[in-house]
């Protein structure tokens, strides 16, 4: 096929559909004219853009390999000036008389670089951080330059963690204690008047609202943190018995991450500000509203309530929000106050892309079969041919149904020597033919039977790719998240393979066999044939949240290479930090592996093979030489 022919039969715009860019983008990925996936920063613009393709290429020359999580510090920029300029505006155009304040909450992406770009591009709107431990705020205090930005502090608190709190209240920040249960605060009050320092309180509140999604279990009336309502007007009693009331300052709420429908959220915010007008009302100065996270990401950019959508824009989120504390208190006579989230998916999620190269393909292929089978064939095999040989639209579930029983009774009969190990082969290649019928004739039906919804992924290709489910997307093992999937070049031509990914990992579950689809999930992600000594590259999109924390070292495969590019106005990108992922020392290392000791012992194992007659001493440098750039290398695949 030549190019003119492949440019007439396929375009950008159906590569766009089919991978559904537009949709789950937000408008920062895009395919070129020539094939493939751009950035760009400026959000649905052509100045600026970048290829991914030029990106890997500059990775490459740099002598990274494959697999490399990708940074692209502008998305990370543009994400957080999006939440704070549209806050901005719902509380201008809806007379607002207080100003939005976000924080980070650090433990989404804990990396150093990542909470550093975080309060570096945040400065200008006074962007905070929320921290939930102790070492969390131990590496959030060192960053925090800009005194104007908030410091949240929630989880459990002991008094080396409640002391660093307030000395750093002492030097300025505006930092709040958020207490989780009703015991914290007379460690609180008794460490504050130890210290001499005025603590700012907050409380976090059981609401009753509940929100759907992964993590529903957040909210509602026996969520594990937070007091109920109950327990919330005994503090303001005890605190008032403490002469303390004046340092309640804060009411915060955190009924769930990634909350696809927008009715959840805005009854939450209903609910919670109601609390806060009674805090108000019962004496408390209050002034600060702290909603939490929740806001989701359009992983598969349906724009529904579906658990990894959401049916609401950022704008109509800020402006629900603005609007509902308003309705709520503006009939009470309460005074606004600075509202605060901890958006933290939303803000560095589609600041990082997975980026790796296809090792190896297996493929399913129809195979060549008999016309007929001989006369003293088994029966099975025979009823098989026939099951081949008759099917067509009318009888395809009939045809399903006695393909599995014949294959499976010939599998019973090879097992208990019936049945030749030739006989179940061929009998194995009608089956599999058969069922690749059946998929090409089930394409043809408007309502295909229940048995045959997942039929393409049984008859999928397989391609081996150069990373670990485990340490990179251990969510999409987990909790079957979605995240968008594509090749990243060769977006002109037409993708004729059907297939499901498999990692490196010796493990059945390192695979990836559920995909984004705007009506659906898809079983199997279509893909371009392989060619003979071309690199072939996929990208994993939206991955900034969670999954660098929560990745594993399954089979010692560990971090990844990291590279951050910063993109300029004239279309270039800067190299500006690239760290390089764990060698296999560093992962045994993290196994209480020597690997000093781990040398010396493979040595004299060496010379052992040497006196035993296995080796000759000549042989012995070379062997040493591979154990000892094994253990410098990389955990993955390398060129």
């Amino acid at each position: 096929m030549n190019k003119a022919e492949l440019l007439g039969r396929w375009t950008k715009e159906k590569s766009e559909e089919l991978y559904g860019v537009k949709n789950w983008s937000a408008g920062y990925f895009s395919i070129s004219d020539n094939g493939e996936v751009m950035v760009n920063p400026n959000k649905n613009s052509k100045s600026g853009e970048v290829s991914l393709m030029d990106i890997v290429s500059g990775v490459r020359e740099r002598g990274l390999d494959m697999p490399v999580l990708l940074r692209l510090e502008n998305l990370l920029d543009s994400q957080i000036a999006y939440i704070n300029d549209s806050f901005k505006k719902a509380m201008k155009e809806l007379g607002y008389k207080n100003v939005y304040r976000g924080v980070y909450p650090i433990k989404v992406n804990q990396q150093q670089q990542v909470v550093e770009e975080v309060t570096r591009f945040g400065q200008r709107y006074h962007h905070g951080l929320e921290v939930g431990s102790k070492a969390e705020l131990i590496a959030a205090l060192p960053v925090m330059k800009d005194k104007e930005a908030y410091l949240i502090c929630n989880g459990y608190k002991d008094e080396e963690f409640i002391d660093l709190g307030l000395y750093a209240v002492k030097m300025g920040f505006k930092l709040f204690f958020v207490i989780e249960i009703p015991d914290e605060v007379d460690t609180i009050i008794e460490r504050s008047r130890a210290l001499g320092v005025k603590p700012n309180i907050g409380i976090r509140v059981k609401l009753s609202s509940r929100a759907g999604g992964h993590w529903l279990e957040s909210g509602g009336d026996r969520s594990i943190f937070g007091l109920n309502v109950s327990q919330l007007i005994n503090m303001v009693d005890y605190l008032k018995g403490k002469d303390m009331l004046d340092s309640l300052k804060l009411l915060h709420y955190h009924v769930g991450s990634q909350i696809p429908n927008i009715r959840d959220i805005r009854s939450a915010v209903l609910e919670a500000s109601r609390v806060y007008s009674e805090l108000v009302k019962e004496g408390a100065p209050m002034g600060y509203l702290d909603l939490g996270g929740g806001l989701a990401v359009d992983y598969d950019g349906s724009s529904t309530n579906y658990v990894h959508s959401r049916n609401y824009t950022v704008e109509e989120y800020c402006a629900d929000i603005v609007e509902a504390v308003m309705t709520t208190l503006d009939s009470s006579g309460v005074p606004h106050p600075v509202i605060l989230t901890e958006s933290g998916r939303m803000t560095v999620a589609y600041y990082s892309v997975l980026l790796f190269n296809v090792l190896n393909v297996e493929k399913f292929e129809e195979y060549d079969i008999p016309d007929k089978v001989d006369e003293d064939a088994p029966e099975q095999l025979k009823n098989l041919f026939d099951v081949n040989k008759s099917l067509s639209l009318k009888n395809i579930q009939e045809c399903y149904n006695d393909a599995l029983y014949y294959r499976d009774e010939m599998r019973d009969m090879f097992k208990h020597g019936k049945i030749s190990l030739r006989d179940r082969s061929i009998g194995e290649k009608v089956f599999w033919n058969t069922i690749s019928q059946i998929a090409q004739e089930k394409k043809k039906l408007k309502n295909s039977p229940p048995d045959l919804e997942d039929i393409e992924s049984a008859i999928a290709d397989i391609y081996y790719c150069n990373f670990s489910v485990f340490q990179s997307i251990p969510d999409s093992w987990s909790i079957d998240q979605l995240f968008p999937i594509m090749p990243i070049h060769r977006l002109l031509e037409l993708p004729k393979r059907n297939a499901v990914i498999a990692d490196i990992t010796c493990d059945c579950d390192g695979k990836i066999d559920r995909f984004i689809d705007l009506h659906d999930v898809k079983n199997t992600l279509p893909l371009h044939e392989m060619r003979n000594g071309d690199d072939y590259f996929l990208g994993v999109f939206l991955v900034g949240a969670y999954q660098e924390t929560l990745g594993d070292l399954h089979n010692m495969f560990g971090d990844t290479n990291v590279v951050s590019v910063r993109i300029t106005p004239d279309g270039q990108f800067d190299f500006v930090k690239e760290l390089h992922g764990d060698s296999v020392a560093d992962v045994l290392s993290y196994f209480e592996f020597d690997p000093k000791e781990m040398l010396v012992r493979m040595r004299e194992t060496a010379e052992e093979a040497i006196h035993d007659g296995f080796i000759t001493a000549g042989e012995r440098p070379a062997i040493m030489r591979a154990y000892e750039d094994g253990l410098r290398g990389y955990t993955y695949y390398e060129r």
